[in-house]
């Protein structure tokens, strides 16, 4: 009689085996299908992070059709003002880990965060929409709504900047103010207006072509409030530490906004085609740039 070994099969063995063939045919099958969970994370990843061209500006202001990213610039190095970053930030999609398991595309509603980088891709890249039927390469001008959709590096599906008022049930999660978020629906809650940064001459201006790469005031049509970025809330999403982006009007003891409230709609360089007007090197007296000098003139 043979003795016994760790080989000899026991038990249900013949299940064991049928059921591990079935777990490796489907393990197969969704490969082959792009099923897999890796794969979902990796095309999301693809999309989010893939180069995106912006739109370059050839009249200096800002059109709808372009694709430009919204940076909230350097903030003064003051302690009370930005305790937690003084260094220019983009908006960009907010993605927590749940998000980023759940699905290989963006679901709404979505939120959205400010992000130190400002290289544009697929996540911190927006295009201007019009509200009214304004045509495609006619610039936005002030005082006139328009909204703000996703690009995120996914053709065939976009989400829109929106807000609401606060409630009970629907804040910031870190200053409990008013939230910002993206959503599929097209309503009021969609539509944004550009203000002129100086508060005296708002009247003048209105009605003016937008500037583009210039610092203003982005308003939410519906609550009546402005875009900012606190900078003393962030928090850790599933591409590391961010910072909350809300619906706040923060004023100065001269009843001006104050610099968390202050926006800058990048455009392309022409002169370089994944480069940004913000990157450009700013001309000095005599024509020579910034980057021409060196160390012995």
């Amino acid at each position: 009689m043979a003795a016994y070994r760790p080989g000899v099969l026991i038990g249900n063995w013949k299940e064991d085996a049928s059921l591990e063939e079935d777990r490796l045919r489907d393990f197969m099958h969704k490969r082959e299908r792009g099923e897999l969970l890796i794969q979902k994370i990796n095309k999301l990843q693809d999309n989010l992070f893939k180069k995106i061209r912006l739109s370059v500006s050839k009249d200096g202001f800002v059109h709808y059709g372009d694709t430009v990213m919204l940076l909230n610039p350097e903030s003064k190095p003051s302690v009370e003002n930005c305790p937690g970053l003084c260094g220019r930030l983009t908006l960009a999609i907010n993605l927590d880990e749940l998000s980023v398991h759940s699905a290989e595309s963006l679901q709404a509603p979505h939120g959205v965060s400010a992000v130190e980088s400002a290289d544009p891709v697929g996540r911190n890249t927006f295009c201007i929409l019009s509200v009214n039927g304004g045509t495609v390469g006619e610039p936005i001008r002030f005082g006139q709504n328009f909204r703000l959709g996703t690009t995120g590096g996914f053709s065939d599906q976009m989400l829109y900047l929106a807000s609401d008022h606060k409630s009970f049930i629907r804040f910031a999660k870190k200053s409990y103010l008013q939230q910002v978020f993206l959503t599929a629906e097209l309503s009021y809650l969609t539509c944004w207006q550009a203000t002129f940064l100086d508060p005296q001459l708002r009247l003048e201006y209105e009605g003016y072509p937008v500037p583009a790469n210039s610092k203003m005031i982005i308003t939410h049509c519906h609550t009546n409030r402005s875009l900012a970025v606190p900078r003393n809330f962030w928090t850790w999403s599933y591409f590391g530490k961010e910072y909350e982006v809300i619906c706040h009007t923060y004023l100065d003891s001269h009843k001006a906004e104050e610099d968390k409230n202050y926006w800058v709609i990048v455009t392309g360089n022409p002169s370089d085609e994944d480069g940004t007007m913000i990157d450009r090197p700013t001309p000095q007296p005599g024509g020579i740039r910034k980057n021409e000098f060196s160390e012995e003139t």
